[in-house]
């Protein structure tokens, strides 16, 4: 493919990207920057972890995203007593009084599977998320002696903040493979509150869902997109510093004179962003760029996207991560403002 076919492939996908995100902002209100984000997480090819409070909308954006991207979409509810064949597979008597065995949720499609959201993630066992794991980190599982591809699939997950009772905490492998953890919260203008609980619209979610048009961004393309637009966004050498130093800046704070009132930070942090963590925040930075018309990095792309991609990949000591919801915006608010940008 030539330069100026790329071109070409990009102003129309960004354009598709464009009415996408106008799609799914009149189906869900209020919820513009979660929209924006998703859609780089898609384009970025990077897995979404989700968290709010129950009712605020999350299922209905996934189906949301799901009827626009289109191909097969799965949820399946985190249970005690899942166990990671139930996503494989599952067994059954059948009419004719015989056992029966059917593809699971992750199976039942094959290459088709473009969204698989996991609710309540947390609730299932260590066995599970192990399971999980191995789908996301591959895009493949093994199931009746073979192995099967899921080339197009992105995996969104809900966690349960409310219930801590039968809950087992997602270990830091599995939260470093989502590429973002969005924060999903009921829309504050009044105007928006007040549509939401009157209209009559956005009552019925099967009729809402179903006025979206069908795969706005053909799922079956759009990894062959993103690998163009990882290419063709450049990142000057300046640029790459900036990267470099807000990465250091999560492993060794007090270099870059960042500081928290009330907090020693020589015992703050147990372990700092990733390597493959940083490198997942600069294919999202490298989306926005391109989302926003350009060929080159900017600062404010990666500024846009540092919180949701890097915050989850910040592991603070035990006597500061049980106050981590206090402390991490905080942290890296303060990560932004010390570190110098070009």
């Amino acid at each position: 493919m030539s330069e100026h076919q790329k071109d070409t492939l990009l102003a129309d996908w960004r354009a598709r990207a464009a009415r996408f995100e106008n799609v799914i902002n009149q189906t869900v209100l209020g919820l513009e920057q979660a929209v924006r984000l998703i859609t780089l997480a898609i384009f970025a090819r990077g897995h979404v972890m989700l968290e709010g409070d129950v009712g605020v909308g999350k299922t209905t954006l996934l189906r949301a995203v799901a009827r626009g991207v289109g191909g097969a979409y799965e949820r399946i509810e985190g249970t005690i007593d899942l166990m990671p064949n139930d996503l494989v597979y599952h067994t059954y008597i059948n009419e004719l009084g015989k056992p029966q065995v059917d593809p699971g949720p992750i199976l039942k499609h094959g290459e088709d599977l473009s969204i698989f959201f996991f609710n309540e993630v947390n609730r299932a066992r260590p066995q599970v998320h192990s399971l999980l794991l191995r789908v996301m980190a591959e895009r493949s599982v093994s199931a009746f002696n073979r192995e099967y591809c899921f080339p197009h699939l992105l995996v969104f997950a809900d966690r349960n903040r409310v219930e801590k009772e039968e809950t087992f905490e997602i270990p830091s492998a599995a939260r470093d493979r989502f590429l973002m953890e969005l924060h999903i919260e009921t829309p504050e203008d009044p105007a928006l509150q007040r549509e939401l609980m009157f209209s009559p619209r956005f009552h019925d979610v099967d009729r809402l869902i179903d006025a979206i048009p069908p795969a706005i961004l053909p799922y079956s393309q759009i990894a062959d997109v993103a690998r163009v637009i990882q290419t063709k966004v450049r990142a000057s050498d300046t640029l790459q510093q900036y990267a470099l130093n807000l990465w250091l800046a999560t492993r060794k704070p007090q270099a870059f004179g960042v500081s928290l009132e009330g907090v020693d930070m020589d015992r703050l942090l147990l372990a700092g962003a990733s390597a493959r963590g940083m490198s997942m925040m600069m294919r999202a930075a490298r989306t926005r760029a391109w989302l926003e018309g350009r060929d080159h990095l900017l600062p404010e792309d990666l500024q846009a996207v540092f919180r949701e991609t890097v915050a989850h990949r910040v592991f603070f000591t035990p006597v500061y991560e049980m106050r981590r919801t206090a402390l991490i915006d905080a942290f890296i608010a303060e990560i932004l403002r010390q570190v110098a940008a070009p």
